[in-house]
């Protein structure tokens, strides 16, 4: 089986505290719940969770939808995007299979990243790591006052932007995401890679395409 490897980087930062937080814990609990009625992304998707805040960590390794189990995060410190770009690609590596005589490769993985702020480390360093890796659909989420051009650095022309933490715009950025791993699981299967911002849904009014 090929699968379908998505991750989901998130900024757990202090500015992320209170309505914001709450909505992400719940956004991803909406997410994995509604991934699991969706036959093509239970055969095919596998979901992580990178969180980060004055560190990256790994809050969920790369897992089959029926045994995933949404973490709780919280919202406190800076914010080390720099770091969870180096993670991802670092967890992309190891966990992402190649061709062999007995197995074929894995899809390229889908990566969601969401911020509400600037970078506290070096941004520069991470990027850089992140860049060796190979990709599908990498999508960038500002929220609020996050810097949009550092967000086109990580994923070209595939920026979106909430003006606001609020919970029905984190909830309709959450039901987008989910939306788009199912249209990719249901790509996948007919052997094409969904590779950028035209190929998955029409995102909702909340959320605005960066032109």
């Amino acid at each position: 089986m090929r699968r379908l490897p998505v991750y989901l980087v998130l900024d757990t930062s202090g500015s992320m505290s209170g309505e914001p937080i709450q909505q992400v814990n719940n956004g991803v609990q909406m997410l994995v719940s509604a991934l699991r009625q969706d036959p093509q992304a239970l055969e095919t998707a596998f979901l992580s969770v990178i969180t980060f805040d004055t560190s990256a960590k790994e809050a969920v390794p790369l897992t089959d939808l029926p045994s995933f189990q949404a973490p709780t995060v919280t919202a406190t410190g800076t914010t080390a995007l720099g770091e969870a770009l180096s993670l991802v690609a670092d967890c992309a590596k190891r966990d992402v299979k190649t061709a062999s005589a007995t197995q074929k490769a894995d899809w390229r993985p889908m990566v969601f990243i969401m911020t509400d702020g600037s970078p506290t480390d070096d941004f520069q360093k991470g990027l850089a790591r992140f860049k060796k890796e190979k990709w599908g659909a990498v999508v960038a989420c500002g929220v609020d006052s996050a810097d949009v051009g550092l967000l086109q650095q990580i994923a070209g022309e595939a920026v979106v932007t909430l003006s606001t933490a609020d919970a029905k715009a984190l909830e309709a950025f959450f039901k987008w995401v989910t939306a788009s791993i199912s249209t990719s699981s249901k790509s996948v299967q007919t052997g094409k890679e969904v590779e950028g911002l035209n190929q998955l849904p029409p995102p909702p009014p909340e959320i605005q395409v960066v032109v």
